[in-house]
Order: C-alpha cells, then sequence, then structure tokens
C-alpha cells in the first residue's frame, strides 16, 4: 500500500510538470505572436523605425525597417541599405538593394552571440551614404527571456492613436523634437495691405471730351501690358472748346506763322526788315509749330488716344464708357503690385519696444497660409511719432519686398516680435488641435502611435507658440498632419499590423 502511495505521488508530480512545461510554452507561443520590438533613431537625413522580432542568439529575427526623409517626411526610394546587428564580439550583415515597397526594406537577420550590441543602417543614395544606429540592442539567449523583455519595453499611451507610417506617407506629414527657443514679446494686431504710392499709375485725361474705353477688356483685375492702348478722348462732339475746331485753329496758325516768316526772312536778306522783327516771327512759328504737332500726334481726327506706360493689373476704372471728363479728370489706375505695404494701428503703449521689433509674421484673417520674413522680406518703414484725441492710435507701415500673390485692400493679421531674451518650449502652430475649448498635441510614442495631450498655451508669433504646461522637452510633436491624426482617432482604432508587410 505504501508503494502503491508512492507512485500516486510520483505520478501527479510528473504530470504537474508536463502541465506546467507546456503553459510555458504556450505563454512563449502567443508572446511571439503579439510581441515586438519597436525601435526609432534619428539622423539628420533620415528618420528610420524598426518593428523586428525579439532578437534571440541562433533564431532569425524578421526586422521591418521603415525609412522616411526628414526633408519631407516621404518614404525613401532608389536607395541601397546594409543593416548590421553587432552583439558579443560577432557582426551579422544584409544587404538590401532595392526596397519591397516605397520606403520599407525586410532583412531577416539571425544574432551569433547573446550581449549587449547595436543595430545600424548604411544607406546608401545619390547624395551619399549615411549611417543611422540604434542601440542599445540585447540579443537574448533565452526565447522566453528575450520575448517577456520586448513586452514589457513596449509602450502606450492612456489616449493613444496608432497612424501608420503608410497613412503619413501619403499626407503632408512632420513631427518634430520639442526644444526651448528664445521667444520674444508678441503684438499681435491687424492690418490692412496697400500699394504703395509710387506703385500705382493714374492715367488721366488731357482734354476735355467723351471716353471711349478700349474693346471690352477694360475690368478690374485685367493685366496690363507697356504701350497698350487703354481708352481715346473724343473732343470732336463738343460744342464749346472742340479739338476739331481747336486743331483748324493751330493748323492755320501755323500756317500763317510759317509763310510769315518766310516772308521775313527773305526781306532781312535785303535789310528791309530789321533782326529783331525776323526773331519775333521765328518764335511765333516755333510756337505755332508745336502747338500744331502737339494736337496732330497726340490728338488726331479730334481725340486723344491714350496707351499705358507700365505694365500692372487695372486697379480701378474712374469713369463709364461715354462720360465726360475734364482736362486732368483721373480716368483709371493701374497696379504694379511690385511694391506693397501692411499698415495698422497700435496702442501707445507700444512705443517703447517698436524699435526692436526683430521680425513680423502675418497671414490673411481666416488664413491657413503664414508669411515669415522669409517669403515677403518686409521690413518696417516708419510708425508715426505723435497722437491727438482724433487718430489716438499710432500708424506703423511695413513694407513688403515681394508678395505679388498678396491682394491690396485685403486685411491680414499680424504678428510682431521683439527680441526673446528667455527660452521658452513652442511648437508649430499647426501642432496644436482645438476640442471644446481645449487644446491639444500628439505626441509621438513611436513613429506610429501618438498620444494625444492636453496642454496649456501661451503667446504666438503667427508660426509657433509658447507651451507653458504639457509637453517636455525631448519630447517629439506631429507639426503638419495633426488634423488627420484627429480624425483617425475619432474614426476608431487601427490594426498595428494594418498595411504593413511581414
Amino acid at each position: 500500500m505504501r508503494t502503491y502511495n508512492i507512485f500516486i505521488i510520483l505520478l501527479v508530480a510528473a504530470a504537474t510538470m508536463i502541465a506546467c512545461n507546456s503553459n510555458k510554452k504556450e505563454d512563449v507561443h502567443e508572446l511571439q505572436h503579439e510581441e515586438k520590438l519597436h525601435l526609432t533613431s534619428y539622423s539628420p537625413d533620415f528618420e528610420v523605425y524598426v518593428i523586428a522580432t525579439p532578437f534571440v542568439a541562433g533564431e532569425v529575427s524578421h526586422v521591418l525597417t521603415h525609412i522616411t526623409l526628414i526633408e519631407n517626411f516621404k518614404p525613401l526610394t532608389k536607395a541601397s541599405v546594409i543593416a548590421t546587428l553587432s552583439s558579443g564580439n560577432v557582426s551579422v550583415t544584409e544587404v538590401i538593394s532595392e526596397s519591397s515597397k516605397p520606403g520599407i526594406y525586410e532583412f531577416e537577420i539571425k544574432p551569433a552571440d547573446e550581449g549587449t550590441g547595436t543595430l545600424s543602417f548604411e544607406i546608401e543614395t545619390d547624395s551619399g551614404v549615411s549611417i543611422v544606429t540604434i542601440q542599445p540592442i540585447e540579443v537574448y539567449g533565452d526565447t522566453h527571456e528575450a520575448y517577456q523583455a520586448a513586452s514589457n519595453a513596449n509602450v502606450s499611451g492612456r489616449n493613444s492613436v496608432t497612424f501608420l507610417k503608410e497613412q503619413s506617407w501619403k499626407i503632408n506629414f512632420s513631427t518634430e523634437e520639442v526644444e526651448k527657443v528664445l521667444l520674444g514679446q508678441i503684438i499681435h494686431s491687424t492690418g490692412q495691405i496697400m500699394n504703395t504710392p509710387n506703385d500705382v499709375h493714374v492715367i488721366s485725361s488731357a482734354m476735355s471730351g467723351i471716353v471711349q474705353l478700349s474693346g471690352n477688356s477694360l475690368f478690374e483685375g485685367s493685366e496690363i501690358k507697356p504701350g497698350q492702348q487703354l481708352f481715346r478722348i473724343d473732343g470732336s462732339v463738343m460744342a464749346e472748346n472742340n479739338l476739331s475746331v481747336r486743331f483748324a485753329e493751330a493748323e492755320s496758325e501755323f500756317n500763317r506763322a510759317k509763310a510769315e516768316y518766310e516772308r521775313k526772312e527773305k526781306l532781312a536778306a535785303e535789310h528791309i526788315v530789321s533782326e529783331s522783327e525776323l526773331n519775333q516771327a521765328l518764335s511765333e512759328y516755333k510756337i505755332a509749330e508745336a502747338n500744331y504737332n502737339n494736337l496732330k500726334n497726340n490728338f488726331a481726327s479730334g481725340s486723344q488716344s491714350v496707351t499705358s506706360p507700365v505694365s500692372g493689373y487695372l486697379k480701378e476704372l474712374l469713369v463709364e464708357n461715354g462720360e465726360y471728363v475734364d482736362i486732368g479728370d483721373p480716368v483709371l489706375s493701374i497696379s504694379q503690385n511690385s511694391r506693397l505695404i501692411i499698415q495698422t494701428k497700435l496702442q501707445p503703449k507700444y512705443i517703447d519696444i517698436l524699435d526692436n521689433i526683430s521680425s513680423v509674421n502675418f497671414r490673411a484673417v481666416n488664413g491657413n497660409h503664414t508669411y515669415s520674413p522669409g517669403d515677403t522680406g518686409e521690413q518696417i518703414i516708419s510708425y508715426s511719432r505723435s497722437v491727438d484725441q482724433n487718430n489716438p492710435l499710432i500708424t506703423l507701415t511695413i513694407q513688403l519686398e515681394s508678395g505679388t500673390k498678396l491682394l491690396p485692400g485685403s486685411f491680414v493679421e499680424i504678428f510682431m516680435k521683439t527680441e526673446g531674451k528667455l527660452p521658452v518650449i513652442t511648437v508649430p502652430n499647426e501642432s496644436i488641435v482645438e476640442e471644446m475649448g481645449n487644446y491639444f498635441v500628439y505626441v509621438q510614442l513611436t513613429p506610429e502611435l501618438f498620444e494625444k495631450r492636453l496642454i496649456v498655451k501661451g503667446a504666438t508669433d503667427g508660426r509657433r507658440t509658447e507651451i507653458k504646461e504639457g509637453v517636455s522637452i525631448g519630447e517629439r510633436v506631429v507639426g503638419k498632419g495633426s488634423v488627420f491624426v484627429k480624425l483617425s482617432q475619432s474614426a476608431g482604432s487601427v490594426d498595428v499590423h494594418s498595411g504593413h508587410v511581414h
């Protein structure tokens, strides 16, 4: 009986050990299907994001590598990539000359020794060779230990969203590292884009008459070329100061003065008339000739033909076809839009810091694009030095060196920035999304996983905004494309493996 009990005890112990080993194998098997290493490294030119099975000495690891160009956050194409895993005293290398898909390189790497090492990628393009290294990389001797470590290393966020590389490559997308920059005092104002005085040419009538516009092409905004005929002024139909009558009188006076001068010229040769009489006749002849030629050249058939002296765009048509104008009346104006200015009104309290303004950003009211000094080369021209009851504000004028796509007369938001003294954390304005009066940014956990983070905003210069709370130096946030990440989160979570090549 005692022997029988011992046998039963040994049998139960063996069954327990078998069950434990079986559960352990199942746990490892489950981890092998779920746990991956998510590794990221940056160089000045590339973002390298790796999804790999944990590294175990003697076992093949599938290394799915996404390589993104930093300059535009688009996938790398047409490059040869060498992956090298160094662990212990041995390095394992694999070369891929062409990617399976744009930006995606798949490697099968079999580590030789366990230990701490590095995973590097030598990227050769037409521009040269770059090396991006990820470290430290741990190669384990035990499979279960490797997958357990990968499970422990995986990151997650309480309010996170998956946004795959294949998705971000298709849109205007970027991320950037959070750092402190000098952000001075910001003066926020509204101004109006205007033409400079010498950028607008006003064409006036040189005579009285009826306006006859040229064709049907004169509309506000019409392109005007030098020498293009704009309109005619018809003075032949006027009962008073009729141009045809004036021309006939000028022609008659010219012929009379010419004949008189020629007659006295002959008499002077015979000393019948004095030299002073001859000079008087010559003067009258020259005046009559100039008046006649002026009317003949500029007012043919009793009308004046007016052409454009410059190129540009029709800014304003001041008369209607068939309307009467007097001499000197403006008929139309032409804008070249080569030199524009912005004028804004400021409170007198800013007078002490206006000389310290270092740069100006602006954007159209309700517009999306913000212009900076690199776009328009703006510079402050002047500001008024006095105020009164009728004009209690300071008028500030900013000249734009370029910007033909800007519309004179339109209103803009202006962000004038002084030189900063204290560094503050800032993010691009496009990083910030708003929901019900609260503001958020998406902080990168991995290049495919982003945490929605509540922030407290500070001042903005139109391009970047100070963040008082919510992000830390060294974290990476979504810049361009944050609205698409928000839409992806609103639509629901995406399978982390969706779209990948495994």
